[in-house]
């Protein structure tokens, strides 16, 4: 993950942002108390290297610390204690993190609990969220058919695993199909691949899809390759953060209004100035909510970076079809 001054400056001044006050530097570190903010974190690995860690203090001043690693969901970490610019925290997961923080970027070490290295950890710390900022306002392009020349404007994310997209048609559309097949003990015998654009210059935009789902289906859509939207079958269920299009983890929606199972489904998203608007089967389910940081199985943690899209595909089937781009061009 780089995230060079330039950028974070760019990104600033996009968003129309200052810092006035004078304890503060450009990324919006605190010399009073450093570690507080927003990092995006490199983990160091192969696979999965993206984490992102929120810390804060309450009420009564006790830190805090809301931590993504590399999957799932944020969590608060445990025993967490801030001296300086140096931290700790344990993961309910079973390590613990130490580090320090010198202005904009982090250094840290995670361990297992029997005290082996884990990960080797860097960071940078993002520049705070503009207020007033609305998607309405967002000025969109001419829109790219993400779907029309069918697979050949996609790649696979793993050379690993036998691929289950595929175009099919269906009342004269093309849909993206993802089908799995599983042995007697449930393990994926084919599909369970994840596919991205080949193109990966997606920044700000609004994109819309029609998504279809079988029963306890759970895939997503991941924009910019760092930021899911949530594709599940929730129907019945109370509103959470991982239903049917919520910013995974982060956001819920503000009411349900999912379909049933094996019902077409509408999904419209639109991406701007960091902000997030989600309209579902025509209601406004998460309207200008602030994206704070990547889900669990981005590519990388790096806000400011353009990407691709990318669907899951390695926990159950999913149909898609009128999955349309529109990038923002103010």
């Amino acid at each position: 993950m780089k995230i060079n001054t330039l950028l974070v400056v760019a990104a600033l001044a996009l968003a129309g942002c200052t810092t006035a006050n004078s304890t503060k530097s450009l990324c919006g570190a605190n010399s009073n108390d450093p570690v507080i903010g927003n990092w995006s974190l490199d983990l160091g690995l192969d696979f999965m290297p993206a984490a992102s860690m929120i810390v804060s203090r309450d009420s009564s001043g006790t830190p805090q610390a809301l931590v993504l690693w590399r999957w799932a969901s944020p969590l608060y970490m445990k025993n967490v204690k801030i001296c300086g610019n140096k931290f700790s925290f344990e993961h309910p997961w079973g390590r613990k993190v130490c580090g320090f923080v010198q202005g904009c970027t982090l250094t840290a070490v995670a361990k297992r609990m029997d005290g082996t290295v884990e990960a080797s950890i860097t960071g940078r710390r993002n520049p705070e969220i503009c207020s007033g900022v609305d998607t309405k306002n967002a000025k969109l392009g001419e829109g790219i058919d993400l779907l029309k020349n069918g697979l050949s404007d996609w790649v696979a994310m793993s050379s690993s695993g036998q691929m289950g997209w595929k175009i099919t048609e269906e009342g004269g559309q093309k849909i993206l199909s993802n089908k799995l097949a599983r042995d007697s003990k449930g393990k994926i015998e084919i599909g369970g691949v994840n596919i991205k654009t080949k193109r990966a210059d997606f920044y700000d935009f609004n994109l819309e899809y029609d998504v279809r789902v079988p029963q306890n289906a759970n895939s997503g859509v991941y924009l910019r390759g760092r930021f899911e939207i949530q594709v599940v079958d929730s129907f019945g269920k109370e509103v959470d953060s991982h239903n049917m299009a919520a910013y995974y983890g982060r956001v819920a929606p503000k009411v349900a209004v999912e379909k049933k199972p094996g019902e077409w489904q509408h999904v419209s998203v639109t991406l701007y100035r960091r902000h997030l608007t989600v309209v579902l089967n025509g209601t406004t389910i998460i309207e200008n909510a602030p994206v704070v940081g990547v889900t669990g199985g981005a590519i990388d943690a790096n806000l400011f970076a353009a990407g691709p899209i990318y669907l899951q595909g390695d926990h159950s089937d999913a149909d898609f079809k009128n999955m349309i781009l529109r990038p923002v061009i103010d």
